[in-house]
């Protein structure tokens, strides 16, 4: 065992692990936190997505003594208690059903919309790429991000989204 000191969802957290310990099962199994999905096991799905300091990270396939001395934020830390602007977009667009992929999906959104506020179709897609869905084909995924965008443009007053990749 090895003693593990990381930020998990802005709370200083010390365990501790065996070394071949997985990000994923030390969220979900000993951190209790069961947002993060184990879907594939394989860095295959992306549903095991959380953002470790601010990048989108697939926790299936990181060590969890990777994220030492490192912020890892989960989906249940991207708000305190509200659905997220992304969130609330995917379920008022359709892109929410069976819910497996949408933490996920929702993790690399949040990560697209801080580093380009106005992405266009093909930056959206281009994103979600490494992560799958099996109920909704995508459409709606994409609706309710490039809602969010357009939303946040229009009240900081810059120009609607649309621009070309």
């Amino acid at each position: 065992m090895r003693k593990l000191e990381f930020t998990l969802n802005g709370r200083k957290r010390a365990v501790e692990v065996e070394e071949n310990t997985l990000l994923l099962n030390l969220i979900r199994e000993n951190l209790g936190l069961t947002g993060t999905k184990y879907v594939c096991g394989i860095g295959e799905c992306g549903s095991c997505t959380v953002m470790v300091d601010g990048e989108p990270v697939l926790s299936c396939l990181t060590l969890a003594l990777d994220v030492e001395g490192r912020k890892v934020t989960t989906i249940e830390g991207l708000s305190e208690g509200e659905l997220t602007q992304v969130q609330e977009s995917l379920i008022q667009e359709g892109g929410v059903q069976c819910g497996f992929c949408t933490p996920g999906m929702v993790m690399v959104a949040q990560s697209l919309l801080e580093s380009d506020p106005n992405p266009s179709e093909d930056d959206i897609r281009r994103q979600l790429a490494g992560n799958l869905c099996r109920c909704t084909g995508y459409s709606n995924i994409v609706k309710g991000i490039k809602a969010v965008a357009e939303k946040r443009s229009q009240r900081q007053g810059g120009r609607p989204m649309g621009k070309t990749s």
